[in-house]
């Protein structure tokens, strides 16, 4: 077993027992966590980590928007809206090796993050409560299927 297989497994496990607000935190995580590791490679040049780097944090926002259940009205259009906004600047922070634009498309991130985390909270404890018909009621219909 490798030094990395607890955390990996942890990590696994984690993402196998999350609830649907959970996961999206977690991915804004992720999302978050890339953007910073190619504004770090884009500070020291070097372009090619910068560039994968960036790829993975835009992979995650065009499954963020991917996944929206348009049917559900305004705010999954807005989402759609911030990330195809998020995708924008970040082709715009690669032609410009920019991570002052990173850190901003990650502060906007943030703030959406805050929301999901708040939504994940109340989600759970719905979900906790054993309310007949809470967790159905939890906010979120934003996300297809």
């Amino acid at each position: 077993m490798t030094p990395h297989a607890p955390a990996s497994a942890y990590r696994a496990n984690a993402v196998l027992t999350a609830s649907s607000p959970q996961l999206i935190v977690m991915l804004y995580d992720g999302a978050r966590r890339f953007l910073h590791q190619a504004g770090v490679a884009m500070a020291e040049r070097d372009v090619a980590t910068a560039h994968n780097k960036l790829r993975a944090a835009e992979h995650i926002l065009r499954h963020l928007r991917n996944t929206l259940d348009m049917s559900q009205g305004e705010i999954p259009a807005n989402l759609a809206s911030i990330y195809t906004f998020c995708l924008r600047q970040c082709q715009r922070a690669r032609f410009e090796q920019s991570p002052k634009l990173l850190e901003q498309i990650s502060g906007l991130l943030g703030q959406l993050r805050a929301s999901w985390a708040a939504i994940a909270e109340q989600h759970d404890a719905a979900q906790g409560a054993g309310a007949p018909g809470a967790a159905e009621h939890a906010p979120v219909a934003v996300l297809a299927g």
